[in-house]
C-alpha cells in the first residue's frame, strides 16, 4: 500500500514537471515521435508485406510440385547458363508422367504466352495466356464463376473454347454475358465457355484476372508449336510431400530415358522455395529496419536523457528538501523516470496519430493496415525507452546527498 501512495505522487509531481514546462516536453518529444512513428511504420509494412506474400504464395498450393526446366531460383549465372541447355519438357513428357506417376491426384501440362484479344470494337494489347488440359483446376486450385471449365474431350480434341479471366471479362463484355460468344485472340477465333473467380495479383507484380485459359492442342496449333512446357503435379498430401518428391524425380527420370549416374536435366519446384526466399529478403529488411528504428530511438532516448539530467540540475534544491522531510531514494528514483517514461509515453502517442494516416498511403502498395499489436508495440517501444533513458538522470537525482542538494543555487 505504502509503495502504491509513493508511486501514485511520483506520477503527480512527474506529470506537474511536465505541465510546468510544456514547451520543453513538446521539444523534448520530437525526437521520440521519429522514432516510433518508424517503428509503427516498419512493422507495418512488415506485416502488409508478410500478408500480401502469404496470400500470393498459397495460390501455388503447399501440395503441388512444378516440374520445369530450369529452377526458379537460380544463384550464378554459371548455373543459369548450365540449365539453359537443358532439353524443354514437351507434351509427350506430361503424358508418360501422367501414366507413370500413381501417387499424383492430377497432373497438368502447362505452356504460356500473351496474345492480344479482340472482341468486336474492343481490344485488350497484351494477355496472358495459358494452354492446359481439365485436370488445372485441380492443380493450379482455380474456380469458375461463370459457366464451366475445360472438358477432356475438348481438350483431346483440341477444340478452339476458352475459360477467361474476370479482368478480361470486365474489359471485354461490359454489358453483356460472355458466355457463347467467341474472341480473337492471336490469329485464332475462339468461343467463351466460363468465367474464372477472381483471384487478384501474384506478389503485386501482375494480374491473375487478366489471362485466358485454352486446351493446349489449341495452345500449340494457334501460339507456339513448341513451348517450354511445365508440369504441375497436385500430390494432395503435404506430410508425403517429400516421398511423392522423390518418386516424381525418378519417374521424370525414366521419362526422360536418363541412365544412372547422368545428372537431372529438370528442376522439380515447390512452393517452400518461395517462402524460403522471402524469409531471406524479409530477414535483410527487418535487420536494415531495425538498424534505422534503433538510430532514430537512440537519438531520441539521448535528447530525453539531456533534457532529464538538466530537470535534475535546476530541481537539485527540491530533491534536498524531499529528502530532508523524509523521502526514500525509491520515491525520488520513481519520480523521474515516471517523468522521462511520461515525456517518451506522449511522443508514442503522438508518433501514432501521425502513423495513422501515412498507413493509407502505404494501402496503395500493400494491402496494410495498422494492427493493434503494432500499436501497442509502439507503445512499449516508448515506454522502455522513456525508463532506459530516464535511469541514470533518475538515479543520480536519487543519490543526492540532502545536504549538499539544500546548498544549491
Amino acid at each position: 500500500m505504502r509503495l502504491a501512495i509513493e508511486l501514485g505522487e511520483a506520477l503527480r509531481m512527474a506529470l506537474a514537471a511536465l505541465v510546468a514546462n510544456k514547451l520543453r516536453a513538446a521539444l523534448t518529444t520530437l525526437g521520440i515521435v521519429i522514432g516510433v512513428a518508424t517503428v509503427t511504420l516498419m512493422g507495418t509494412a512488415i506485416e502488409g508485406l508478410n500478408r500480401s506474400f502469404l496470400q500470393s504464395v498459397s495460390r501455388i498450393g503447399a501440395d503441388v510440385l512444378f516440374v520445369d526446366r530450369m529452377d526458379w531460383f537460380i544463384g550464378s549465372r554459371e548455373v543459369w547458363l548450365r540449365m539453359q541447355k537443358r532439353p524443354r519438357i514437351e507434351p509427350v513428357h506430361a503424358r508418360a508422367l501422367a501414366r507413370e506417376a500413381d501417387f499424383a491426384l492430377a497432373v497438368a501440362p502447362v505452356a504460356r504466352g500473351n496474345q492480344p484479344v479482340r472482341y468486336q470494337n474492343r481490344s485488350a494489347g497484351s494477355v496472358f495466356i495459358i494452354g492446359t488440359t481439365e485436370q488445372y483446376p485441380i492443380t493450379a486450385g482455380v474456380r469458375v464463376a461463370l459457366g464451366r471449365f475445360l472438358s477432356g474431350s475438348e481438350v483431346a480434341g483440341a477444340r478452339p473454347v476458352c475459360v477467361i479471366g474476370t479482368e478480361v471479362a470486365t474489359n471485354l463484355f461490359r454489358h453483356e454475358s460472355p458466355l457463347g460468344r467467341r474472341v480473337r485472340i492471336g490469329g485464332g477465333t475462339f468461343e467463351v465457355v466460363g468465367v474464372l473467380e477472381r483471384q487478384g495479383t501474384f506478389l503485386g507484380a501482375f494480374s491473375l484476372d487478366n489471362q485466358i485459359i485454352v486446351p493446349l492442342g489449341a495452345f500449340l496449333t494457334w501460339f507456339q508449336n513448341r513451348p517450354d512446357l511445365q508440369i504441375q503435379v497436385k500430390v494432395g498430401n503435404v506430410a508425403a510431400l517429400e516421398d511423392a518428391r522423390e518418386e516424381l524425380r525418378q519417374a521424370m527420370r525414366r521419362v526422360r530415358r536418363l541412365e544412372p549416374g547422368e545428372p537431372d536435366d529438370f528442376s522439380i519446384n515447390q512452393q517452400q522455395q518461395f517462402i524460403r526466399v522471402f524469409e531471406q529478403v524479409g530477414g535483410t529488411l527487418a535487420v536494415v529496419g531495425l538498424f534505422i528504428t534503433g538510430l532514430s530511438l537512440f537519438v531520441g532516448g539521448i535528447g530525453i536523457m539531456n533534457i532529464m539530467f538538466v530537470s535534475v540540475a535546476e530541481r537539485t534544491r527540491e530533491i534536498g528538501i524531499r529528502k530532508a522531510v523524509g523521502a526514500k531514494r525509491r520515491a525520488i528514483l520513481m519520480q523521474f523516470l515516471l517523468e522521462a517514461a511520461a515525456i517518451c509515453l506522449m511522443g508514442g502517442l503522438l508518433a501514432l496519430a501521425l502513423a495513422w494516416p501515412l498507413t493509407w498511403v502505404l494501402q496503395l502498395m500493400l494491402p496494410v493496415q495498422l494492427s493493434l499489436r503494432v500499436a501497442a508495440l509502439a507503445l512499449g517501444v516508448a515506454l522502455a525507452t522513456g525508463l532506459v533513458s530516464g535511469l541514470m538522470p533518475a538515479w543520480r537525482a536519487a543519490r543526492l546527498n540532502p545536504v549538499d542538494a539544500l546548498r544549491a543555487e
